[in-house]
């Protein structure tokens, strides 16, 4: 069994590699075991809006903080020696603690959104994120989230991205392995964002619209994510089959037993 050093350093290698890493998020122990014994997994990445929703709970750190760091451990034990990062989301108000937490059960990497607060407040996060994770003594892969093109309302898109590029710069200056840029963006602003930041710096996630992957590797991309649409897909499949069933059809050919 991998130790938690060890999975934290392949983290940062695979955010360090030329080739890009894809990473499918899951919300709970089976889709973690489900999505780890699939071939061409070599990490996974938990979607804290999916684990808030598998549990009654709307997004945005509603979910009870304890709640959230027991499931990304349950998740981190049944990935067994692939590594895990987590999505905990602004940091309940504690970054360094609530990342002290989740290395406590396993977890070696993490995102960290910064809800477009003013700057130095959002640096400050990130600072006591590494901070913990120098005091454990782990390579921890911090992927620094901005908000501002989710939230970029009738701002200029020039002014958007400058924003953009200005927090990822005191992101990365404070310690972060990697700087994420969720949002629907074209191949130009993402080029720009990877040439202002440097290759294998820029995370993006993947929605409908999205660059393709060939695209994302071109540009010097390091890891594309699938937030809460990996959980779509699988809710999508749920609501087809009812649907069919109420049809008078039953099972889809190629259904696999997973657990």
């Amino acid at each position: 069994m991998s130790t938690i050093v060890e999975k934290a350093t392949e983290l940062r290698r695979l955010h360090e590699a030329p080739e890009l890493l894809l990473v499918v998020n899951v919300w709970d122990a089976v889709t973690a075991t489900v999505v780890a014994n699939t071939p061409g997994t070599k990490a996974l990445a938990t979607a804290s809006h999916s684990i808030a929703a598998s549990r009654g709970y709307e997004d945005g750190e509603k979910i009870p903080r304890d709640l959230m760091i027991a499931e990304v451990g349950l998740i981190a034990r049944a990935a067994g020696d692939l590594p895990v990062t987590a999505d905990l989301e602004a940091g309940y108000g504690d970054a360094g603690g609530t990342i002290a937490r989740a290395i406590d059960v396993g977890v070696v990497g993490a995102n960290l959104e910064d809800q477009v607060k003013p700057l130095a407040d959002s640096v400050r996060a990130v600072e006591a994120a590494v901070a913990a994770a120098d005091r454990a003594g782990v390579p921890f892969a911090l992927n620094a989230r901005t908000d501002v093109f989710l939230r970029a309302g009738g701002r200029d898109p020039e002014d958007v991205l400058a924003d953009a590029i200005t927090r990822g710069r005191a992101y990365l200056d404070a310690g972060a392995t990697s700087f994420f840029a969720p949002g629907l963006l074209d191949e130009t602003t993402v080029g720009r964002l990877v040439e202002a930041l440097g290759e294998q710096k820029v995370n993006l996630i993947g929605i409908p619209g999205s660059i393709p992957l060939d695209a994302a590797r071109r540009i010097g991309v390091a890891r594309v994510s699938y937030g809460p649409w990996s959980q779509n897909v699988a809710l999508t499949a749920l609501a087809s089959l009812a649907e069919d069933v109420y049809r008078g059809g039953g099972l889809p050919e190629g259904t696999r037993k997973h657990n």
